[in-house]
């Protein structure tokens, strides 16, 4: 089966972003690689101010799980970071996982929907990280943190 990874872009925060991610899910990175370690010759030079930035970074999170992202070169332009985007969505294994991943990852952001029981009756929250990425933590005891 195959498995869907989210892949985030920033703008030129992706390893203060992760070196925070990493602090709540735990875990060592499986890839850091800066614009300046790419091989070859570049259609659009890497200025000086940017090859330190992310090209590529990789966390796995649980068993078959990695979230992935870079920063955007400033000739690509700025993503604005209070658009609407797709959300992240975390399913828990608990309500306990669920509790420290909601509030680990929300700590400097904006909390849209508290964590609680749901109407549609798992355990569910949402927020904007401090780095303007939106997250979904879900806890389903009918699927025992499951996707069915």
């Amino acid at each position: 089966m195959a498995t869907i990874n989210p892949y985030i872009h920033f703008n030129g925060n992706a390893e203060e972003a992760f070196t925070f991610y990493k602090s709540v899910f735990g875990g060592e990175f499986a890839m850091v690689m800066r614009f300046k370690d790419l091989p070859g010759d570049h259609s659009h030079p890497i200025p000086a101010s940017e090859e330190n930035k992310i090209m590529h970074i990789a966390l796995p999170i649980g068993k078959q799980s990695v979230l992935m992202a870079s920063d955007t070169p400033e000739f690509m332009g700025k993503h604005s970071e209070n658009e609407t985007r797709s959300k992240i969505s975390i399913s828990a294994e608990s309500k306990e996982e669920a509790d420290k991943l909601f509030n680990g990852l929300s700590t400097g952001g904006s909390v849209e929907m508290p964590i609680g029981d749901s109407p549609w009756g798992s355990y569910f929250g949402m927020f904007r990280d401090k780095f303007g990425i939106e997250w979904m933590v879900d806890f389903d005891s009918r699927y025992n943190g499951q996707i069915k």
